[in-house]
C-alpha cells in the first residue's frame, strides 16, 4: 500500500490553511518587480504541485487575489496579509516555499525574471538564470 505525501501549511495568524497531496514540482526564485512588491523582498519562491492537489482546509473565505490584467496574480489572507500561492486566473497554480510547515523535499531550481532583479541584490549561487519566465526549464 503506497501512501501519498500530505504538504500543509499556513498564513502567519494561522487562520487559512491549506493541503497539497503528493509532490511539490519545478521550484523557482521569482525576481519580477511585481513578486517583489508582493512579498516586500528580492525576490520569492513557489513550487507547482499536481492539477487537484491542493485543498484550503480551513478559512478559505479570507483569502483575498490580487490578479494583475494578464491573470496572474497572489492569494493571501485577507487577516494578516501573508501570500501564500500564485494563481492563473483566479486558481491557485502554486504555494509560497516559506508558507509550508516543516521540511519540502524540493530546492529551488532556477531564478526567472532575473531582468528585473532589484539592483541591490546579488544572486550568489550557481543556479541558471532566465530573463523571462523559460518556456522549457531545460533548455
Amino acid at each position: 500500500m503506497s501512501t501519498k505525501r500530505i504538504i500543509k501549511g499556513g498564513c502567519l495568524c494561522g487562520k487559512v490553511r491549506y493541503e497539497i497531496i503528493g509532490p511539490l514540482l519545478d521550484a523557482d526564485h521569482c525576481h519580477c518587480s511585481l513578486c517583489r512588491k508582493q512579498h516586500g523582498a528580492a525576490f520569492s519562491t513557489y513550487a507547482g504541485f499536481n492539477s487537484g492537489a491542493f485543498k484550503w482546509t480551513s478559512e478559505e473565505g479570507l483569502t483575498k487575489v490580487y490578479e494583475t490584467p494578464s491573470g496572474d496574480g497572489w492569494c493571501f489572507c485577507n487577516e494578516c496579509g501573508s501570500t501564500l500561492a500564485g494563481t492563473e486566473k483566479g486558481k491557485v497554480s502554486s504555494i509560497t516555499l516559506g508558507t509550508i510547515e516543516g521540511d519540502v523535499d524540493i530546492k529551488p531550481e532556477l531564478h526567472i525574471f532575473v531582468g528585473s532583479k532589484a539592483q541591490w541584490f546579488e544572486i550568489n549561487d550557481d543556479l541558471p538564470q532566465f530573463e523571462q519566465r523559460p518556456v522549457n526549464k531545460d533548455l
